[in-house]
């Protein structure tokens, strides 16, 4: 049973790396959040910069001491997000900032999560190899995504976030590669 565990594991995270690896490169990120239940928009422009990490690498090894994981435990993967993001209707800047992920079998670690400063886990799985779905839960609050990859130089994302079981927010994006790595 733990050998079929390890392969799923394995094919899980050779997912997940190559996923990260179609990712690498420059991005323009258009954005749109909907509020609920009243439906007010939002619309913000980031470009965001990917880097695959490998095993090993002093930020995959600051994120496992960030993490308490147990020495032996090494994270196989992971990928660096940075981003700049503006508001579209007024151009004022809104974030600047970037995330560490890493990968241990299913469950995705992060530096920060989307309303935290503080190290967060993630389940995740795909849907199909192109097709990244992620559940994160944290402070009263649960984030459901989906990452697809559409050809070499396309994404979409959605994010539904939810509190007490109720949607309170949806997130759509639609990325465009501007420079491949």
């Amino acid at each position: 049973m733990t050998s079929r565990l390890r392969n799923t594991q394995t094919l899980e995270e050779s997912l997940i790396a190559a996923f990260f690896r179609k990712s690498v490169g420059h991005w323009r990120s258009e954005r749109r959040y909907y509020t609920l239940p009243d439906g007010d928009t939002k619309e913000i422009v980031s470009l965001i910069t990917v880097r695959f990490l490998e095993q090993g690498c002093d930020e995959l090894l600051e994120l496992q001491r960030q993490h308490k994981l147990p020495d032996g435990i090494s994270l196989t993967c992971g990928s660096h997000v940075s981003w700049k993001s503006n508001d579209s209707v007024t151009g004022r800047k809104q974030s600047e900032d970037s995330t560490v992920f890493g990968v241990l079998g299913d469950i995705l670690y992060r530096d920060r999560g989307f309303a935290t400063s503080k190290p967060i886990t993630a389940q995740y799985y795909f849907s199909n190899p192109q097709t990244l779905c992620l559940r994160t839960e944290y402070q009263g609050s649960v984030f459901e995504e989906e990452l697809k990859l559409i050809g070499e130089n396309y994404r979409t994302r959605q994010t539904i976030i939810s509190r007490a079981g109720e949607q309170k927010m949806i997130g759509q994006y639609l990325e465009k590669r501007i420079k491949a790595e």
